[in-house]
């Protein structure tokens, strides 16, 4: 399964955003990376466009080819495409766990997912990319309650905020999905529209 596993901190700097979340490396030098990280750089329409559709794709783990063809299913579908964008990253499986407090970061809950420890809807899944529904319900394996990423989750929920869309029961090792998310529920420091304009110049 491939996946992008160089160093983020490096992918963040160069991209101005922290892709991690609580990266203080980033945090102590949010500037780009190499000898001229400092140096004035030229803007431009492309590299704005570029750079919103790097953010996205950083940010959520997904290489090129996946995130072009999330781009064409979110144009497909009704509604605004960057919205729909947005919202099908979102829903990712992998995503899911990370934004119930389940995982540290977003790399994390991928690994969580591919060595089987949830079930959907009572289903064994480890696939990231699972696109989940409304009122799906998501467990973590009785078997793999004693982990450690568990045993922490459990610990330490409350320490980030659980999205509406979404709720998380730590003792029960539980996530219901109310609804899928709408834009103003997804907090990401993204234009989707620029992602839109880069796509649509393709």
């Amino acid at each position: 399964m491939a996946r992008y596993t160089g160093p983020m901190t490096r992918k963040s700097r160069r991209l101005g955003v922290d892709l991690v979340g609580g990266d203080s490396s980033f945090e102590r030098r949010p500037y780009p990376p190499g000898q001229h990280g400092r140096a004035r750089i030229k803007e431009s329409e492309y590299r704005s466009q570029l750079q919103e559709k790097q953010k996205a794709r950083f940010s959520y783990g997904v290489l090129e080819k996946q995130f072009a063809n999330y781009y064409h299913e979110a144009k497909r579908r009704d509604g605004k495409t960057g919205d729909n964008l947005l919202q099908l990253l979102e829903s990712r499986l992998d995503n899911v766990v990370y934004r119930a407090g389940f995982a540290r970061t977003r790399r994390h809950a991928r690994q969580l997912v591919v060595h089987g420890h949830f079930l959907v809807n009572g289903k064994k899944v480890n696939i990231p990319s699972y696109q989940v529904s409304a009122h799906d319900v998501i467990d973590v394996r009785e078997k793999s309650w004693g982990m450690t990423p568990f045993i922490v989750a459990r610990e330490t929920h409350g320490e980030r905020v659980v999205p509406a869309w979404l709720e998380a029961f730590p003792n029960r090792m539980r996530v219901l999905v109310h609804q899928l998310p709408t834009r103003a529920q997804i907090d990401i420091p993204v234009q989707e529209q620029l992602i839109v304009e880069y796509y649509s110049k393709l």
